[in-house]
């Protein structure tokens, strides 16, 4: 097997509370009439794990999501169970500062129990990234090896807070926790794409992540992605994309060598986990 593609930004359509415009949101991609079938079969985890397949993916970090106030509740215990026993798919675990106290202890549990990495979503969970409170999760995540990605730059849904979104914020902590892992999610989206994009170029440890970007449009936010091939991670924000595997073709046609489109399809993020293949 060569280098495998991994699909590192994958939302559950399953939630145990989803917010109204979050529903609206997926089900403008697929249409209300056959939705409801649609989302029955994708809440199933090994029709999903051969959607991804059938889509040219080899593995998906899959997110949990606390975030009741702007998208919904979808847990760590459901990502937990819908991941397990599917070497494809990659449990993601979420923390929300605001309804853990044991930051620390929280993510060795969810360590312990099968996670593989940490989402945070400051804009959604509304805290800056960079506060010292959170100062412990990062030290521990750190001595644990696993990456932490954090949710810059805009959103669509409503509730969302911006200015928690900023990628400058990392800076401080890329500089406190110089072996943490760092992924810039969404690349600082709308505002801030030369700013994340400098930051991966300085920090040796923060990573730009190009979920929710029309990949044809990348060279436009980042003319110097050729000089961060190593550090670029894909990821298609399903299911907020019509077609997984079209995102998959358009980023094979960057006029990058064969080295830089397998890293960014799959050999980065492999890293970032530290999976064998």
């Amino acid at each position: 097997m060569g280098i495998p593609i991994i699909d590192a930004h994958i939302h559950m359509m399953y939630f145990e509370k989803q917010t109204p415009g979050a529903l609206d949101w997926v089900k403008s991609f697929y249409g209300e009439e056959n939705f409801q079938d649609f989302y029955d079969k994708m809440c199933d985890p090994d029709h999903f794990a051969a959607y991804l397949r059938a889509n040219g993916v080899d593995y998906g970090f899959i997110f949990a999501e606390l975030c009741p106030a702007v998208t919904g509740t979808c847990s760590n215990e459901i990502v937990l169970e819908f991941c397990a026993g599917r070497e494809a798919l990659i449990p993601i675990a979420s923390i929300n500062p605001h309804l853990t106290v044991n930051l620390d202890q929280e993510l060795s549990r969810l360590v312990q129990a099968g996670f593989r990495g940490l989402k945070m979503l400051p804009t959604y969970q509304f805290y800056y990234p960079h506060e010292t409170r959170l100062y412990p999760l990062y030290a521990r995540a750190q001595e644990l090896q696993i990456p932490v990605l954090f949710h810059t730059g805009s959103s669509i849904f409503h509730g969302t807070r911006l200015k928690y979104g900023d990628p400058l914020f990392f800076d401080d902590i890329a500089v406190d926790f110089p072996d943490l892992k760092i992924v810039l999610v969404h690349g600082g989206r709308g505002f801030w794409y030369d700013r994340a994009l400098f930051l991966a170029r300085l920090h040796s440890n923060i990573y730009l992540e190009i979920a929710g970007l029309p990949p044809q449009n990348l060279l436009q936010y980042f003319p110097e992605l050729d000089k961060i091939t190593d550090k670029v991670i894909f990821g298609s924000d399903w299911p907020g994309v019509p077609s997984i595997k079209k995102n998959i073709e358009i980023i094979k046609q960057l006029p990058f060598g064969a080295e830089a489109i397998d890293n960014i399809l799959g050999g980065n993020a492999a890293k970032l986990i530290n999976l064998t293949f």
